[in-house]
């Protein structure tokens, strides 16, 4: 019997909160992503977006960025100290496409901090002519790598 998209969807769920699919995604994500340079509170990386995350129509999946978006964000956090950052808000504009095998430039910088809260900004750019992509607002609040998760 086939399963329905109801039930699909529900183990796809499931699979995701048990970590079974996060190495796979994170790999179709991220294949070829560069460090270019690297400091506290600053990233710039080089990437040409992979074939496996292509719509219908050959751009780069928006879901595909927003993802790359938010795990440069925390990445840049965490280069400002050493927890694990939360995401509470993400706001993301896209300006553009981009198509699959183009290189794009992305660079995070730190915004500020209000309380426990930190703010980054991610800019996603055209590495051909500089022309904005998508521009992600991201706040995140950060939990000590000796937390547990189930105390939170």
């Amino acid at each position: 019997m086939e399963e329905s998209s109801v039930q699909k969807s529900v183990k796809g769920l499931e699979d995701l909160s048990k970590g079974v699919l996060v190495p796979e995604l994170e790999a179709l994500t991220f294949a070829g992503l560069q460090i270019v340079e690297a400091r506290k509170g600053f990233l710039r990386c080089s990437f040409i977006v992979p074939n496996l995350v292509a719509d219908k129509i050959g751009n780069w999946q928006v879901g595909a960025m927003a993802t790359l978006i938010d795990v440069i964000g925390g990445a840049t956090i965490c280069s400002i100290d050493d927890h694990i950052p939360v995401t509470v808000d993400l706001s993301i504009s896209f300006y553009s496409t981009a198509k699959i095998q183009e290189e794009v430039e992305i660079e995070a910088r730190f915004v500020r901090s209000r309380g426990k809260l930190t703010s980054v900004v991610v800019e996603v750019r055209r590495k051909e002519n500089g022309e904005l992509i998508a521009v992600g607002k991201q706040w995140s609040t950060s939990i000590n790598k000796s937390t547990q998760v189930s105390k939170l």
